[in-house]
Formats: C-alpha cells, sequence, structure tokens
C-alpha cells in the first residue's frame, strides 16, 4: 500500500516538474525522475502485482515520452532496422 502512495506522489511530482520553466528542456529532471522511478516501479510490481505495476509504467511512460522516444530510436540505430 505504500508503495502505491509513494507511485502516485512520484506521478503527482513528475508532472508538477514537467510544468516548470526548464533551460535543458527538462532532461536533468528527467534523468532523477527514471532514477527515482525504476526502483519505485520494481517495488510497486513486488507489492501490489504486475497489473499495478504495468499502469504505472504506463503512466510512467506518457510522462516521460520524449527519452522513451529517444531510447527507441537510439536502439533502432543499433539494431539497424
Amino acid at each position: 500500500m505504500i508503495s502505491l502512495v509513494a507511485g502516485l506522489i512520484w506521478l503527482v511530482v513528475a508532472n508538477l516538474t514537467g510544468m516548470l520553466p526548464s533551460k535543458d528542456y527538462h532532461w536533468r529532471n528527467a534523468y532523477w525522475l527514471i532514477a527515482v522511478g525504476l526502483p519505485l516501479l520494481i517495488w510497486l510490481s513486488y507489492e501490489n502485482g504486475r497489473w499495478l505495476g504495468l499502469a504505472f509504467l504506463i503512466a510512467a511512460g506518457s510522462v516521460l515520452r520524449w527519452p522513451l522516444r529517444y531510447l527507441w530510436r537510439w536502439i533502432r540505430a543499433r539494431v539497424g532496422a
């Protein structure tokens, strides 16, 4: 239950962080959000099951959509597709 509350707090903080002006296009904030979000995703999935973990992953992916796009482009360039 605590992990679910922590995940919701992470989502609120991530959305509020996205609303603030930033000189580096929020990349520094994205790094911190990813560093905190990955262990939180594991904790949330462990305590509440994989379906809530998947829901959190989708919600976090919607907040961090640009880092995910760049990751996808980097993977495609490495694979050669």
